[in-house]
């Protein structure tokens, strides 16, 4: 008997053994290499953790705790550097304090950037357990000015004096109003009687 002659016309048997293997190699190296650009077995980043573990703002506005607000970015260094002593503020005071991380280049808080006047990070908003807004921190800040921050809060004592940090106070609507109409009445610059 002779061996049939391959016909051109029909399909190759499939790939040999040794094309298999090259295959099933190149996907794991292929799945090795995404796995390793991805951080690998790396836990996430504290500020990743953070904003993960975070509460809603209106949740953690109405829960009766005081707040701290973080605005943050993945890439600013001075928030990378506070990270560990935010996670560390977060853990100790975890049923007495809210911490939530707005990350200020997700477009889904740009309505909070704008309410919170955000023009640089990182920037703490602070509120006192009922929710209203008590103070403003910008720039990077230690572990003991953190901690001191959030013991004001927890306490509802007066936040400590520290450099780039601003007390807010609520004013009545009358005065206000009563200032906006003064302004208006008032000469301008350019005025001369």
């Amino acid at each position: 008997m002779s061996n049939p002659e391959p016909n051109p016309t029909q399909p190759a048997a499939g790939l040999g053994r040794r094309e298999r293997m090259l295959l099933a190699a190149l996907a794991a190296a292929l799945a090795l290499g995404l796995f390793l650009l991805r951080g690998g077995l790396q836990p996430a980043a504290p500020l990743q953790q953070l904003a993960r573990q975070s509460l809603d703002l209106p949740v953690a506005l109405s829960d009766g705790r005081p707040t701290v607000v973080e605005f943050y970015a993945d890439w600013c260094e001075a928030c990378q550097a506070m990270a560990p002593a935010m996670e560390t503020i977060a853990q100790q005071h975890r049923e007495q304090l809210d911490v939530v991380l707005l990350n200020v280049d997700n477009p889904r808080w740009q309505p909070e950037i704008d309410r919170y006047d955000v023009n640089g990070i990182p920037q703490l908003e602070l509120f006192n357990a009922s929710g209203l807004a008590v103070g403003r921190a910008i720039g990077a800040r230690s572990g003991p000015e953190l901690e001191a921050l959030s013991s004001a809060l927890i306490s509802d004592s007066p936040l400590p004096q520290l450099v780039g940090l601003a007390q807010q106070s609520r004013l009545s609507e009358e005065p206000a109003a009563a200032a906006a109409a003064a302004a208006a009445t008032l000469a301008g610059p350019r005025s001369h009687g």
